[in-house]
């Protein structure tokens, strides 16, 4: 292995192992070839398996406990409208290039979730799809904002609106980002003398929630011989020619890290949180709804209210306890009494045959560690092992549906991502063995030759 030690690692978004390990892998010669010279296997995302806080976790190795955010929107504990949304701003730990920019190491970093508002460090910055548009300065040096703009073709930060019908429109639009991204990481790789390269891509997330019912003849909405049945494997096909020129670009030199941050897989139903805790008598809103409603604070009778939900792919449930929130009902000696009764009429839940699902209702203090534990909903609650999405809104006539709230949606988050890992000059292949979501930011480190900090969670997995 070379002296200087080179690290590149490519984030693809929301990759299940199963695509990438067999399904695709011989449509996809790069990757193959990366997995043939690389440690690899499945890796388990955080608590919950979303893009934030999971890939901040991997980067910094501390959990979202330590972290103090649980997805991409939160709410102040204690409040009933205290909704804020975790950017860069609410990253409060050191994340891997913070760490490397101190010892000398020279850092792009591309598209990486939660790099909005960015920073300073030592190298180059493009900021993620938080940002709210490219009128803002999503680079440092802000002077890269205009090279940015001119190699893309236009920036995309991500698409909008991509839960759509308009799923010819969508795929233009996939593709069209992706390419945008790949030809600033292409320049940025040969131009800047880096010594750690990070490039996010979150296209495969934007394919899997438009397009997952179209390839997965196991998806209850899939029809056989669509004109989108080979989208997937087409866009792969995509990725992994884009792989090869990075790859290239690197040298031999340079260790590879490829990842994702969660698993995918197909939504069966979306269940709707707020109708279920309505009819067990958790929630109580002021009147009955005319219509179907997003279900927001002044609808709410909390004087007559124990518990209610934002949905999602998990659902959170917050609940309405004495002396804590404004009009509190839980008395504190009954707290875990009565998580406990929400805890197992939730896992009692059935789907629309009657089936009891596979579901579980996670108490934070069982999943987390850290000083921000207490910030936690009370419940994480994942729907039959999370092929049921959450629906937030309130006033339906029944407790299920097969479309979201928020649009078309094919597709849910699981558990494992991907983790692959190529130390230079690496020849053979072997197993990952169990891999953690906070291993990612110590063995980066290792690679590079940087001792990871005490504060570390999790381990190398290259020792």
């Amino acid at each position: 292995m070379s002296d200087k030690k080179r690290v590149m690692l490519i984030g693809w978004d929301s990759v299940p192992p199963k695509l990438i390990f067999d399904d695709l892998r011989a449509v996809m010669p790069n990757t193959s070839a990366l997995l043939d010279r690389s440690t690899f296997g499945p890796l388990r995302s955080t608590d919950p398996p979303i893009t934030v806080p999971a890939w901040t976790s991997m980067f910094s190795s501390v959990n979202p406990g330590g972290l103090g955010f649980f997805g991409f929107r939160n709410l102040r504990k204690g409040t009933y409208d205290g909704k804020w949304i975790a950017t860069a701003d609410a990253v409060h730990v050191d994340r891997v290039w913070d760490i490397a920019s101190r010892h000398g190491k020279r850092c792009c970093i591309l598209n990486v979730p939660q790099t909005y508002p960015p920073r300073p460090l030592n190298g180059a910055l493009v900021a993620d799809f938080l940002t709210p548009n490219t009128d803002s300065e999503f680079t440092y040096p802000a002077s890269l904002r205009d090279d940015v703009q001119s190699l893309s073709g236009g920036y995309m930060l991500d698409i909008d609106g991509f839960r759509t019908e308009d799923k010819n429109r969508l795929l233009s639009d996939i593709y069209r980002m992706t390419d945008g991204h790949f030809a600033v990481a292409r320049e940025m790789l040969s131009r800047e003398a880096w010594d750690l390269f990070m490039y996010v891509e979150m296209g495969p997330d934007r394919l899997h929630h438009g397009f997952w019912k179209y390839a997965d003849p196991t998806h209850i909405k899939y029809e056989p011989g669509n004109k989108f049945e080979t989208c997937l494997i087409d866009y792969y096909r995509h990725l992994d020619e884009q792989l090869g020129e990075l790859l290239s670009l690197a040298g031999d030199d340079t260790s590879v890290v490829l990842m994702s941050d969660h698993g995918t897989k197909r939504m069966d139903g979306n269940f709707h949180i707020n109708d279920w805790l309505r009819e067990e008598g958790f929630l109580q809103l002021k009147e009955k709804p005319d219509r179907v409603r997003d279900i927001k604070p002044d609808l709410i009778d909390w004087r007559h209210t124990i518990a209610w939900a934002w949905g999602g792919y998990y659902a959170r449930v917050f609940m309405n306890v004495e002396g804590r929130e404004p009009e509190g009902l839980i008395l504190q000696r009954r707290y875990k009494g009565v998580r406990q009764d929400l805890i197992e009429r939730l896992e009692a839940a059935t789907d629309h045959t009657g089936r009891r699902m596979n579901t579980r209702a996670l108490r934070p203090e069982d999943i987390y560690t850290g000083e921000h534990v207490a910030d936690a909903p009370d419940l994480l609650v994942y729907f039959d092992d999370l092929y049921w999405r959450a629906g937030q809104d309130v006033g339906h006539d029944g407790l299920y549906s097969f479309d979201t709230e928020i649009g078309p949606d094919d597709a849910v988050h699981d558990y494992f991502g991907i983790l692959a890992v190529h130390e230079a000059g690496q020849q053979g292949t072997s197993a990952l063995g169990e891999a953690k979501a906070v291993d990612v930011a110590p063995t980066i480190l290792n690679l590079l030759g940087i001792e990871a900090p005490r504060h570390f969670e999790g381990r190398s997995l290259i020792e």
